[in-house]
């Protein structure tokens, strides 16, 4: 159980919907809301369509984080380059490409390549997982502190095609000390799709939900 300080703190709390107001996901402008007969309602700032909640935005986030994380298995069992020289031919995962490094001394470039190709997208993952759960469980455990954990998976996503760019990386630096053809293999292909996956799996998240809680739950109440 939650301490009646942590029940005093949420009551004080004024968010947009308690008071009325609608804000906009795009540019965050808090307006307010139109006549229930108007069918749509348009940011005055920049022009987004402005709903109170995103419609059905817990299904849609589940639907792509699910097809994300069965993308990230293949992802990271699959070959993401194949390597042909006259030496023969061989294939690399991410995890390969990782030892690869570590083995020839390039501790920081594999350092890099670990925590963008793999450490990332996985707490990604977990991080709007849990994000889901807390929300569809109306949990109001630090509204705010789930918040900020989301606004930087948000803010993260900007730069997922980095993670792209760190297997563009490998291929280009592997073994490049005899003539060889490297090519992308199937996991690069899932490892790409992760990507983008996971970026229009926080962008469908409504981060409003975790505030309804705070609005509905009765002043003094403690919360579980």
């Amino acid at each position: 159980m939650s301490t009646p300080s942590l029940s005093r703190d949420l009551a004080a709390v004024r968010t947009a919907s308690g008071e009325h107001l609608v804000s906009c996901h795009a540019c965050g402008l808090v307006q307010q809301p139109l006549a229930h007969t108007v069918e749509k309602q348009h940011c005055t700032r920049c022009d987004a369509v402005v709903h109170r909640r995103n419609p059905d935005a817990i299904a849609r986030t589940w639907a792509l984080l699910i097809s994300a994380a069965i993308f990230y298995i293949p992802a990271n069992l699959f070959p993401i380059m194949h390597t042909a020289s006259i030496l023969g031919s061989e294939d690399d995962t991410i995890m390969s490409g990782v030892a690869l490094f570590w083995n020839d001394g390039d501790i920081p470039l594999a350092a890099v390549i670990f925590i963008a190709s793999i450490l990332v997208p996985m707490l990604k993952l977990l991080s709007i997982g849990f994000l889901l759960i807390t929300v569809q469980r109306r949990s109001n455990w630090q509204p705010r502190q789930r918040t900020t954990l989301y606004r930087i998976v948000e803010g993260i996503g900007r730069w997922s095609m980095l993670d792209v760019f760190v297997i563009t990386l490998t291929v280009a630096l592997v073994r490049f000390n005899t003539l060889a053809v490297i090519t992308a293999g199937p996991g690069a292909l899932a490892f790409a799709s992760v990507v983008v996956l996971t970026m229009l799996a926080s962008m469908q998240f409504d981060p409003r939900l975790i505030w309804d809680t705070v609005d509905t739950e009765p002043s003094g109440k403690e919360h579980d």
